[in-house]
């Protein structure tokens, strides 16, 4: 995506603040948050929208609630840079169950993989039928989560 953080002025960058706190909050919430008119923050959104600044609203799920209390990263080292091994891991691995999400990284590894479980077993599991069944898997590191805390150093970003 290509940089336009020179077309956002000061009630886009609002916006955003205010998106990342509560992405649920009504136009008429933001609107007076920010001190515009509710028709300004509709226009404004729809604008960061179509720039590629916002790229979708999420909910933030408690997966431990949902049973699944332990979280790792897993690092992913594959057996070589073929194209077409990268594309079938890549293509494969986020429709896995547990997975969250992927990061594709430089470095001694290639993939950094969240993956949520029931419980260390499940998490074992998941390495052993997936993980190292692939065939464009060389090696894996599975590191646990103890924590996950939000930053907000993105709006640095903003200006």
């Amino acid at each position: 995506m290509d940089s336009h953080k020179s077309d956002l002025d000061r009630v886009d960058r609002a916006l955003l603040r205010a998106l990342s706190v509560n992405a649920r909050a009504s136009g008429a919430a933001l609107a007076s948050e920010i001190g515009v008119a509710e028709s300004t923050v509709s226009l404004r959104l729809r604008r960061l929208q179509q720039l590629g600044h916002i790229r979708g609203y999420r909910a933030n799920i408690d997966l431990a609630a949902l049973g699944a209390s332990l979280q790792a990263l897993i690092a992913v080292r594959l057996v070589r840079h073929a194209r077409e091994q990268i594309d079938d891991f890549r293509n494969s691995a986020p429709h896995w169950p547990g997975v969250i999400g992927m990061f594709h990284v430089a470095g001694a590894d290639d993939y950094l993989i969240h993956v949520a479980a029931v419980d260390a077993s499940d998490l074992r599991d998941f390495v052993l039928e997936h993980l190292t069944e692939h065939p464009a898997v060389a090696h894996t590191e599975t590191n646990l989560i103890f924590e996950y805390v939000d930053g907000d150093g993105w709006q640095d970003l903003v200006g």
